[in-house]
């Protein structure tokens, strides 16, 4: 029989780790969006985030590629703001 604090404790971390795995892809699909917009032709997804963080702020790739997801995605906050994930790409 499972321990009910232990089962609560799970449950909330499944929780976090199936809301970081969302906030993942939307990053993942707003670097497909910066990609469109600034006209990278083979760069997508958290390469094409990264490319355009390295072009804005001088930033090595070693540094930009050192930055969490969390990270990466406060310092492109005002990016994102007003962008929803597209249609097709909701899942």
């Amino acid at each position: 029989m499972a321990v009910p604090e232990k089962t609560d404790k799970y449950k909330a971390e499944h929780t976090i780790c199936i809301n970081n795995a969302e906030l993942n892809y939307h990053l993942l699909r707003f670097g497909d969006h910066l990609a469109e917009r600034e006209g990278y032709k083979d760069l997508s997804g958290i390469d094409a985030v990264h490319y355009y963080l390295i072009q804005k702020h001088h930033w090595t790739p070693a540094q930009v590629r050192g930055m969490s997801s969390g990270d990466l995605r406060f310092l492109l906050s005002g990016e994102m703001q007003g962008w929803t994930l597209p249609k097709e790409a909701v899942v």
